[in-house]
């Protein structure tokens, strides 16, 4: 088994943006972050996102909301964002508190600024292939990123997803399929999981549940890319797949640390790159 050294590429990634902010003798790309609330993960990240951005070139500004911040008052200051012609992307923290309709929330964004990319316009351009630079998900861009490193060809592979959220396994699905994939959307509590997992010459998992998919459920010589993460009952960080116990079925794994996270974020800066060609009408 090899591993997909995330930390690695990511690296790489953030050094082809800031090597291309750097020859832009212009303005910077400025990203806004909005973070509501207080929970402690979610400052976590935004620190993390402001520090790298800092270190590739991009400037960050961040709106700190109450928790208690109505649904009305975030679509304003989206609204505020969306307006401000220095502002060419942004990036909205989730999770949002549940009195306010997340969807709703990101409907509101302006799509070229749209950083997640999980605007519907966004969505919608992941079914033209005609489309070149698309502002595609973060950690969908990390798979293909992943699978591309590895000199691995998704034509005529056999992929599955197990996931909870449909907006974001159906949009996979879609993108994967594009580039010649046969794809199985699966949940752990669907009866045929096993028969799918078993299966896939790929298998991604995105389900939060620690160390869940063992040996058994596993192809020999799958690639496994694990873009879940959970505490074990040892409270250590840890992903979907039993790591240690893929060693002796799958070919490649992605970890948990190190693995599609920090490459989640490096693909975030490349989408505000886009956003920045997009703002100053470059593409």
């Amino acid at each position: 088994m090899e591993i997909i050294d995330g930390k690695k590429l990511a690296e790489q990634i953030k050094d082809e943006i800031a090597k291309e902010i750097n020859s832009l003798g212009g303005p910077r790309p400025n990203l806004a972050i909005i973070l509501v609330g207080e929970r402690e993960d979610s400052k976590l990240y935004v620190s993390l996102k402001e520090k790298q951005a800092k270190e590739v070139g991009i400037d960050t500004h961040l709106y700190k909301c109450p928790e208690n911040i109505t649904e009305q008052e975030l679509l304003d200051t989206v609204k505020f964002l969306n307006d401000d012609p220095t502002i060419d992307g942004i990036l909205i923290q989730m999770p949002l508190p549940k009195e306010i309709d997340s969807f709703k929330v990101i409907e509101a964004l302006d799509p070229q600024k749209d950083v997640d990319g999980f605007h519907s316009v966004n969505l919608n351009k992941l079914n033209d292939q005609n489309q070149t630079e698309v502002m595609m998900p973060p950690v969908f861009s990390v798979v293909l990123e992943m699978l591309k490193n590895i000199n691995y060809s998704l034509k005529n592979k056999q992929v599955c997803i197990i996931a909870n959220a449909d907006i974001f396994e159906d949009n996979l699905a879609t993108v994967l399929e594009q580039r010649g994939a046969t794809v199985e959307v699966t949940k752990i509590e669907d009866e045929d999981l096993l028969e799918k997992t078993t299966q896939a010459d790929i298998l991604i998992t995105a389900v939060g549940e620690p160390e869940y998919i063992k040996q058994h459920m596993v192809k020999e010589g799958a690639v496994i890319i694990d873009i879940g993460i959970a505490k074990n009952k040892e409270n250590k960080t840890c992903g979907d797949v039993d790591f240690e116990d893929m060693y002796d079925i799958a070919s490649y794994v992605s970890p948990v640390p190190g693995g599609v996270g920090p490459m989640t974020i490096a693909m975030a800066f490349r989408n505000t790159m886009i956003a920045y060609k997009n703002q100053r009408k470059e593409v």
